[in-house]
């Protein structure tokens, strides 16, 4: 089968592997779509390779997000069955085979089954984004009584922990700019802003990774949680800062995905958002089209069968 590996030196190459077997507890998936991340640009880039967080010398696997069929279920797994539409987060960063590939093996743990009502493309967008947003909402604490600044809200991450945000409580201004103002509007934020105020909040989720800058919109003894752990900024003034290590959870995106099929129309709070897509062999302009940056929604690698 055909697999992206980096070893994070700016190279992005396409190998030929033996299809993984599914061990006991896993699953084994034929992708039909696998989303592009901030987080494959910075591994390819070697961020996570000088950190001494991946070794793999032959190259690291890239890709969160799978969306396929199930194809083979390891011992001691009794469902999702065979031929079963799922989504997977791959959540192991020091891996040589992930989602950027014709096969992917994952933790049973880790599947979801996809809803009616959403394709292979968009499915794929969701695993990481949703993961992140709803599991940094844990990290905040009691919504109850307390306001939230979101930065980077209208962004993959950003753009779903708005939603999520006002529906477990919480009163919630987002850093964005001003063409999204519609959008972050009808997601439930009380406030846009263009830049960090000069009022301050109980917590701020941030998503845009403004460090300190957003740290000082914080309150004494307040919230701080960011989503890049080694660009977590510094504390200060009594406030708790944290960064979400995003790890899989099937049953809790299951219920998550519901939510976004549910929701129907491309321009509903909880919603799917695609910039594009690009066949797997095209994953280097796939990365190159995310790091131009400016576009809402995620880039989507698709595989033919």
């Amino acid at each position: 089968m055909r697999a992206i590996v980096t070893t994070g030196a700016e190279d992005v190459k396409t190998i030929e592997v033996a299809v993984p077997e599914a061990g006991p507890g896993e699953v084994r998936i034929e992708l039909r779509a696998a989303a592009v991340n901030p987080v494959d640009s910075q591994t390819r880039q070697g961020i996570y390779h000088r950190l001494g967080w991946i070794d793999q010398p032959d190259g690291a696997g890239l890709g969160w997000d799978a969306a396929g069929i199930v194809d083979a279920l390891g011992d001691g797994v009794v469902g999702p069955a065979v031929g079963t539409r799922v989504v997977a987060l791959h959540d192991r960063l020091d891996a040589p085979l992930r989602a950027f590939a014709d096969y992917v093996v994952v933790p049973a743990t880790a599947v979801a089954r996809i809803p009616d009502g959403l394709n292979f493309a968009g499915a794929a967008t969701l695993p990481l984004n949703l993961s992140t947003a709803d599991q940094a909402l844990d990290l905040l604490g009691d919504p109850a009584g307390r306001t939230l600044l979101v930065t980077g809200a209208a962004g993959g991450v950003g753009g779903f922990a708005v939603p999520l945000a006002v529906e477990r409580g919480w009163t919630v201004s987002a850093l964005g700019r001003p063409t999204d103002t519609d959008f972050l509007r009808s997601a439930g934020a009380v406030q846009v802003l263009g830049e960090i105020p000069p009022t301050r909040f109980d917590a701020v989720f941030d998503t845009a990774v403004l460090g300190d800058a957003a740290v000082s919109a914080v309150v004494d003894g307040g919230t701080y949680v960011g989503v890049v752990p080694p660009a977590k900024p510094g504390a200060a003034r009594g406030v708790d800062v944290q960064a979400v290590m995003v790890h899989h959870d099937g049953a809790r995106l299951e219920k998550l995905l519901s939510s976004v099929a549910r929701t129907g129309r491309e321009s509903a709070p909880l919603a799917v958002r695609i910039a594009g897509t690009y066949p797997l062999e095209k994953a280097n302009e796939a990365l190159a089209a995310l790091d131009a940056g400016g576009s809402r929604g995620r880039w989507v690698l698709t595989f033919e069968r």
